[in-house]
């Protein structure tokens, strides 16, 4: 019956895997393919030769392949300066809303009075957003503000000053950071205008959706290294401090953090080893044998210890090593979000399988332990010792599963639908909030990140499809059927009515999941072997090796054939009658477009954590052609409109070169 019912279970899940992924694929291709936004349409070519680094160029070099006709150009450069200035104002412009308030006072609105805070505010009139050069160089406050008066003395600011900076001297706070301010905006006016030094990456928007699918399947250059074309990410998407990093500093980065996550992985491996001891008292004697012998003294001690102490110290590591290789993702030099997220989700997905399931099995057994490495000889003379040690491994470690299931399932599940992490540092940014901006950004929703849900889900259905084999699976597959139960309720709340999500990549995160479904199968068909190898079913275990070697073919062949059409669009999926999809030009776009269901490129941009109503669709550096906005002061609610700004922008820098 194992060997019958491991068949059965390994092709059930193919089929359903297959069922879910042709689904998948259909709803991708038939709504990609009916987009004409301009990520669908643009592609991220780099390695661009230094002679090759500009718009006519490319262009001409794009357009040379006769493959389709380019429709726009944007060469990154080396912002670097541009960025910090930016960066700089914002921090500036804080410390001014801050003195302001202090200076002025200013009481937050109760939600019952009909007066909350937008936290789409953009300031009044008068005051230093549009973008010509006559207006930034006004006054950056309106006079309104500078006539109200009040009681309060106004703020200071200490200034040091002299040899190493050992005087100071206390200054007007206000005036010191309008004058900053001010000062800032005229270096950001000149930084605008100058010419920086062009990187190797550039985006190209072709004419058509078509154009774009082919240069991306395609080789452009015979010499190595050069002219690599990959699919775009959204324009509000693009990390554009990295896009004028060197491809060697990235490579550095990427390897850097690489070997990082591996000492990571060898420092929680030796970290859980205690842990694992606590779970047998043969292995924690030979350790610790005075543990051992207190814990064998007292039996709700040892019961407490057992059960509840790894139980809760690996649920534990499960919150807090994701954020910490969130943080790792973050400096590896991506291009996008949504390449940042699905590295934290193969990252952590790696720590629970790796670290969490297989060395914490290895290592926490009783007498295998120590047995495995007396026997280890003998691997060498019987393979089935290999498959002895893991069938004892992971059958002692069935009541630790359980209790780690159910803690998951109905102890940790209940504090991610109340976002007790939001809830609780919520007290904490309320007391620090002084400004009517930081009151309106604790408005903001926490943002969805599937980094944090994907790789503990697929670990913990690994789980479930291992100990299906073993006689105590009914309790972990009953925790594992509560689990999904819960969770499908938890995650489509959070979705949908309490969370953002601003990365997307179109579908995939799919493929990764596939895979790692594939690797929990494998795991499943491995114990199967071991579980009849260790009954001395030599024969049975035998007739299971066909099966594995399948499924590893298998596995190979769905990324051959199903992960292109998870990646790319099909061009019989293209509809050729929208403008865009074939060879007809849409018309062009300004760089700011009001919001619109059918552009999904068309992100928000957010300003010092404050939302814009307008969209960033094209591919264009944020710092070069954002409002420098004035201080929000209490009691400023006015919205003007930008798009005269905007559109002047347009007709200075052209609606196909770069900038």
């Amino acid at each position: 019956m194992y060997v019958i019912f491991a068949y059965i279970f390994s092709g059930l899940a193919i089929y359903l895997l297959l069922q879910e992924t042709n689904k998948v694929i259909r709803t991708r291709q038939r709504y990609l393919g009916s987009q004409t936004s301009t990520t669908d349409r643009t592609i991220r070519l780099s390695g661009i030769p230094k002679e090759m680094r500009s718009e006519d160029n490319i262009k001409e070099f794009i357009e040379g392949l006769q493959i389709g006709k380019v429709e726009n150009v944007t060469l990154c450069r080396d912002w670097r300066e541009l960025d910090g200035l930016i960066d700089e104002r914002l921090s500036v412009l804080r410390n001014l809303e801050r003195a302001w308030t202090k200076y002025l006072g200013y009481k937050r609105p109760s939600r019952g009075n009909g007066d909350v805070m937008p936290l789409t505010w953009q300031q009044a009139g008068g005051s230093s957003l549009i973008l010509d050069d006559d207006n930034e160089r006004t006054q950056l406050l309106p006079d309104s503000a500078r006539e109200r008066t009040t009681n309060r003395k106004r703020p200071t600011e200490r200034i040091w000053y002299g040899p190493l900076n050992l005087r100071y001297r206390n200054i007007d706070a206000i005036d010191y950071f309008e004058e900053k301010l001010r000062n800032l905006d005229d270096t950001i006016l000149t930084a605008r205008r100058k010419k920086y030094k062009p990187t190797g990456l550039a985006f190209v928007t072709m004419e058509s959706i078509a154009a774009s699918q082919m240069v991306v399947q395609a080789i452009l250059d015979p010499h190595p290294m050069q002219l690599f074309a990959r699919l775009a990410p959204a324009p509000a998407d693009v990390v554009w401090k990295n896009t004028y990093v060197s491809r060697a500093r990235r490579m550095m980065q990427s390897w850097s953090i690489t070997i990082v996550i591996a000492f990571f992985t060898i420092f929680w491996s030796v970290l859980l080893i205690p842990v694992a001891y606590l779970l047998e008292l043969e292995t924690l004697h030979k350790v610790f044998p005075q543990l051992a012998d207190a814990l064998a003294r007292n039996p709700l001690a040892k019961s407490l210890v057992q059960t509840g102490l790894p139980t809760l110290a690996l649920s534990l590591l499960t919150v807090a090593v994701p954020y910490l290789y969130t943080w790792l993702s973050h400096h590896q030099g991506m291009m996008s979000g949504g390449d940042i997220e699905l590295s934290v989700i193969s990252k952590n997905f790696f720590f629970s399988f790796f670290n969490l399931f297989l060395v914490f099995t290895v290592f926490g057994t009783a007498s295998t332990f120590y047995g495995f490495w007396e026997n280890l000889r003998d691997a060498f003379k019987d393979a089935t010792t290999i498959a002895f040690a893991l069938a004892r491994s992971l059958e002692s470690f069935a009541p630790f599963y359980i209790n780690f299931l159910a803690l998951q399932s109905l102890g940790l599940f209940p504090f991610r639908l109340l976002e007790f992490g939001s809830v609780a540092m919520y007290p904490i940014n309320f007391f620090y909030a002084k400004t009517p901006r930081e009151y309106a950004e604790l408005t903001t929703p926490p943002t969805f990140s599937y980094g944090f849900s994907i790789p503990q889900t697929i670990f913990i259905l690994i789980i479930c499809v291992v100990y299906s084999v073993f006689p105590s699976s009914w309790l972990i597959c009953l925790f594992g059927l509560v689990y999904f139960t819960i969770g499908k309720f938890i995650y489509k709340y959070q979705l949908l009515y309490a969370m953002d999500h601003q990365q997307h990549s179109t579908g995939r995160a799919w493929p990764m999941i596939c895979s790692r479904v594939f690797v929990g199968l494998m795991v499943f068909q491995l114990a199967v072997i071991g579980v009849l190898a260790l009954s001395k079913a030599v024969t049975r275990s035998l007739l299971l090796v066909p099966l594995l070697g399948g499924t590893v073919w298998f596995s190979y062949w769905f990324s051959r054939s199903y992960e292109p059409l998870m990646k790319f669009i099909a061009l019989k999926s293209i509809d050729r009658n929208r403008p865009g999809g074939g060879d007809i030009s849409p018309s062009p776009s300004a760089t700011f477009s009001p919001p619109s269901g059918l552009e999904r490129d068309a992100l928000p941009i957010r300003v010092g954590g404050q939302e814009l109503g307008l969209k960033l669709s094209k591919y264009v550096n944020p710092s070069l052609i954002l409002p420098l906005h004035d201080a929000w002061l209490p009691g400023r609610s006015a919205a003007p409109d930008f798009s005269g700004a905007f559109a002047g922008y347009e007709a200075t820098n052209g609606s196909s070169e770069s900038v």
